[in-house]
């Protein structure tokens, strides 16, 4: 990146990460949009395409902290190519296919593999390492284009799948990728740099093993780990699976129960940008908290709706603001506490627990749904938990200890 400034290089390293995240999250919500044309084009069930979904969560998880690993030994560049590719290649055979293994693997597994690469962890790790103002407003920023994605360019593929047919989108997506890709290779840092850590190391490098040793033993990790799981449970658990639905079970027809789920999105770019910027400002912990502890509140707004489409529509405004924005807080917190050293492993180890968190919420709550005909029992259990993980986080320090902790022992 030579001849480019400081401030440049960290606006092109923002805006990368943002259209990134953008056509990742994207190539996601496309499967919800393409699943009846699936089933109308390819006969293939419901059940079939919803394990596809899920497996892709899985197999995210799993990648998580292998591309946060990576991000620590090579910094962000590598990966997210990998990551891009990956999802390219994934998108382009899901556009072809007519076989129901070939699609799976298409999508659960290579397209997984770049939703896994191309994540926020790895973009919060990039911005750490190499923004150096303002690093909180900038991961807000960065990390916004997960939602962002769905708000501006979910739309486009739906207007294509309404023009064209469901394969154009995923090309699209797949031409995204590819262009994004190029993209990161001209402009991304090549090495991470050099920066202060909260660990110090007594050796010139670390096992995996005795990282995770060490991360596992430290107890901002284990707080930080359960609330962002519980935050995967009450966001991408129930609300992205059980919204909808919900909605419709309220008597709310398929246009305003978009319309609400559209806002919310919308919202939910505001509220990362605004937990970035209030992120190198105020008491992370308290920040963080106050987000859990708000969101639980929603849950309560979200029970009473009956067919108050008003209240709806108020609670989509409530919930957006503190949907995504405990990514730019936690982040900063992995950084600080843990250390920038291993932030890429330490933050994939939170985020797989945000997946299977995530996983947990969209199955408890259709069984909680199957047993009792009805979705109280599963926004009261997301409100306590919620509540539960403020309290928790309640516990850390804005600042870390003082004394860094050894890795190897």
């Amino acid at each position: 990146m030579t001849g480019i400034t400081q401030h440049h290089r960290s606006s092109l390293i923002i805006a990368l990460s943002f259209v990134a995240l953008a056509l990742t999250f994207s190539a996601r919500a496309a499967l919800g949009l393409v699943m009846p044309l699936l089933e109308q084009d390819m006969g293939w069930s419901r059940s079939f395409t919803s394990s596809a979904a899920a497996t892709a969560l899985l197999v995210m998880a799993i990648i998580a902290p292998f591309g946060g690993r990576l991000v620590d030994k090579q910094g962000a560049r590598a990966i997210l190519q990998i990551g891009l590719a990956a999802l390219a290649v994934g998108c382009f055979l899901v556009a072809v296919t007519t076989n129901p293994l070939a699609f799976f693997i298409a999508f659960s597994g290579i397209a997984a593999v770049g939703f896994g690469l191309v994540a926020t962890h790895v973009v919060s790790t990039a911005v750490e390492q190499e923004v150096t103002r303002n690093k909180g407003l900038a991961t807000g920023i960065a990390t916004s284009g997960s939602t962002g994605g769905q708000f501006l360019f979910v739309p486009l593929l739906a207007l294509l799948i309404g023009l064209y047919d469901w394969r154009m989108a995923f090309i699209l997506l797949g031409l995204g990728s590819l262009g994004t890709m190029a993209c990161v290779h001209k402009w991304f840092p090549r090495p991470p740099k050099a920066l202060p850590e909260t660990i110090a190391r007594t050796e010139p490098d670390n096992t995996l093993a005795q990282d995770l040793e060490t991360i596992l033993k430290l107890p901002a990790f284990q707080i930080l780990f359960w609330s962002y799981f519980i935050c995967g449970y009450t966001t991408s658990g129930v609300i992205e699976t059980h919204f909808l639905p919900y909605a419709s079970f309220c008597g709310f027809g398929p246009v305003p129960s978009a319309t609400a789920y559209g806002l919310l999105s919308a919202i939910n770019l505001v509220g990362m940008i605004l937990a970035g910027w209030l992120t190198d400002r105020v008491n992370r912990p308290a920040l963080l908290g106050s987000i859990y502890l708000l969101r639980g509140l929603t849950f309560v707004i979200l029970i009473n709706v009956g067919a108050s489409f008003e209240t709806l529509i108020f609670f989509s405004i409530l919930f957006g603001l503190v949907d995504y924005s405990t990514v730019p807080v936690t982040a900063s917190l992995v950084a600080s506490h843990i250390g920038m050293r291993v932030m890429g492993l330490a933050f994939g180890l939170i985020s797989a627990g945000h997946q299977v968190g995530a996983a947990l919420g969209a199955y408890f709550g259709g069984v909680l749904y199957d047993l009792y005909a009805q979705y109280d029992w599963v926004w009261q259990s997301s409100m306590w938990l919620a509540v539960f993980a403020g309290i928790l986080v309640f516990f850390l320090n804005d600042k870390p200890a003082p004394h860094p902790v050894n890795p190897t022992h």
